[in-house]
């Protein structure tokens, strides 16, 4: 793997200077208006959906959306607020490379995540399903499969890593790697609530994060995760249902 790159994810003092002035950089503000958008989307949304008199499939529909809306929302709203360059956040263009080994961590992922929820479920006893909440809108039609796939694999991880990997590691990568890969991968896990999804959702991250301070974008870290995401859906919604099916 190349080293890491010089630009503007590394800390403070690596900084090029541009025309006799240091380079803009995401900070506390870009992280406290992104995760106050993030927040205000999310409550709004599930507040709005629970009022209303949608059936299980549209609410599912819903939240298979929300993450995606949510965070690329908290995203578009932080890279404006002082900034305003998208290239600051590491979305900028990088190798074919990259974007493989991005795919190759996201293999890495999908392989730890079987052994990781089965090692937290004999300590545990806890064989909750994390995506129950999502299935109906993902079980009724051809249609709702593919939006639930297109929701959760692709779109969410690119919100996501907007936001995760743009605006916060970035951010605190100003602080070192071990700050910025690590502590982003701690919030990134959290905000995941389930305990069978933090476990996986540190595992990307890591990836993804270091993946953000090497290449200097956040487009491997979306290959990683998108990687992890479609794989995990398909399973979950294709494969399995048919089993039984296959089985008969």
């Amino acid at each position: 793997m190349p080293p890491a790159p010089a630009d503007d994810a590394r800390p403070a003092t690596a900084t090029p200077m541009l025309q006799g002035r240091a380079r803009p950089r995401p900070g506390w503000t870009e992280i406290a208006v992104g995760f106050a958008v993030l927040g205000v989307i999310t409550i709004g949304s599930v507040l709005v959906a629970t009022s209303a008199t949608v059936g299980a499939e549209a609410f599912g529909l819903l939240l298979t959306a929300l993450s995606a809306v949510a965070a690329g929302g908290g995203f578009a709203v932080a890279a404006v607020v002082r900034i305003r360059s998208w290239a600051a956040f590491g979305v900028r263009r990088t190798s074919g490379r990259w974007v493989l080994t991005g795919v190759a961590g996201g293999l890495l992922a999908f392989a730890c995540k079987f052994p990781l929820i089965s090692a937290y479920v004999a300590l545990s006893g806890d064989a909750g399903n994390a995506q129950q909440v999502w299935q109906p809108s993902a079980t009724t039609g051809v249609a709702t499969v593919v939006l639930s796939i297109l929701f959760l694999g692709v779109l969410t991880p690119i919100g996501e890593e907007l936001l995760f990997r743009g605006v916060l590691t970035t951010a605190l990568l100003r602080y070192g790697a071990v700050v910025g890969v690590v502590g982003s991968t701690a919030v990134f896990a959290v905000v995941h609530v389930a305990p069978s999804t933090v476990l996986v959702a540190v595992v990307v991250g890591l990836v993804a994060g270091e993946l953000r301070r090497r290449s200097g974008s956040v487009w491997p870290g979306v290959a990683a995760h998108v990687t992890l995401n479609v794989l995990s859906n398909v399973l979950a919604f294709v494969v399995l249902p048919l089993v039984p099916a296959l089985a008969g």
